[in-house]
């Protein structure tokens, strides 16, 4: 849910980042994606990482590799080839000016490759990076399994409180390692592994639970001060800044996991439909978003209007997509999620 209105603020971030709509820069909305950027991304490599140790206690390594394929390589390669270019095309004509037409675009799409935002009409992944991502740390992951369990048969995964609190202070040290675009592969795979090998123990995950409310605080005020001190300092504090950045990242991470197991262990009609429509929701939020905004940029004058209505418009015609494709066998395969008939067998 904090897909759209992370997003909608990119057109006003700051910080001048290259966006497929480029507004004038606003640090009240740019706040936004500086408060929820240090831990937004890592939770969704730490689930992926707990999910992996459950799947792989039913499936052999070969059954899961060919699932992570169907569920990530075919929404990314669709999603590149029938969103991008959609979202591409607006950019290039918002941001630089392009007079062709829509189809005359796919050729600029696949064969300008620039810096891989999108921004000025070339090619890029989009949103879509979370997959191949996900799919490469994935395969590397089973590796790295499988040569653990030769080496060490069993690992117990259970620390204790301040042991968990530790193992994110070296967080800061992969940060830079096979990064791109600010998005370092190392650094999302250590999360995904510590997932697998530590937040999927339930002892574990007991302990921060009863220390979740004190973690929560924790990584609340070190994303305000991250935001603070990324935003609206006057001054420069980069080694403050990065120490506020990663604090956040790591407490909110516990804090979060703590807090889901202690509130939000259940299942009901809400969490069953959020969770069918997770993934294509993933996939077409983006689009919904570009597609307002550059549809209404010229209706308000008001900035808080201009972000307010089409993150709105977004998450209705979010969720009337999603609810169209899951209904649908060959769209729900081309964007990684099960049918509507099938989840609700499932569920049954």
């Amino acid at each position: 849910m904090l897909l759209i209105p992370y997003h909608a603020a990119m057109a006003w971030n700051v910080w001048e980042e290259p966006n497929y709509i480029f507004f004038s820069g606003s640090k009240i909305i740019s706040s936004i994606v500086v408060f929820f950027s240090p831990y937004f991304m890592p939770l969704l490599f730490l689930l992926a990482g707990i999910s992996t140790k459950y799947a792989l206690n039913k499936r052999t390594y070969k059954q899961y590799l060919i699932e992570r394929a169907k569920r990530l390589l075919v929404p990314l390669l669709f999603g590149t080839l029938a969103f991008m270019p959609v979202m591409t095309y607006i950019a290039d004509k918002f941001n630089c000016g392009y007079n062709g037409n829509f189809f005359e675009h796919y050729s600029v799409f696949f064969t300008k490759f620039t810096d891989l935002t999108g921004a000025d009409g070339g090619f890029s992944f989009g949103q879509f990076w979370f997959l191949l991502y996900l799919f490469v740390i994935s395969v590397l992951a089973v590796v790295l399994i499988i040569i653990q369990r030769k080496l060490i048969p069993e690992i117990k995964g259970d620390l204790p409180v301040w042991g968990g609190c530790l193992l994110g202070l070296i967080t800061p040290l992969f940060s830079e390692l096979l990064s791109v675009g600010g998005k370092s592969f190392v650094e999302y795979t250590y999360i995904f592994m510590l997932g697998y090998y530590l937040f999927s123990n339930d002892q574990f995950v007991d302990k921060i639970s009863r220390c979740s409310t004190a973690f929560i605080a924790v990584g609340l005020a070190a994303c305000s001060l991250n935001v603070y001190l990324f935003i609206w300092s006057s001054s420069e504090h980069s080694v403050l800044n990065t120490a506020a950045k990663f604090t956040a990242e790591w407490f909110m991470l516990l804090g979060l996991i703590g807090a889901g197991k202690k509130y939000l262990d259940f299942s009901g009609e809400i969490s069953v439909y959020m969770s069918r429509n997770s993934f294509p929701f993933f996939s077409l939020h983006f689009i919904c978003v570009v597609v307002m905004q550059y549809l209404l940029c010229d209706v308000f004058s008001s900035t808080f209007l201009l972000y307010l209505i089409p993150v709105i418009i977004a998450y209705i015609m979010t969720f009337i997509c999603s609810g169209l494709f899951i209904r649908s066998p060959l769209l729900s395969f081309l964007i990684g999620a099960k049918t509507l008939k099938n989840s609700e067998n499932k569920s049954v």
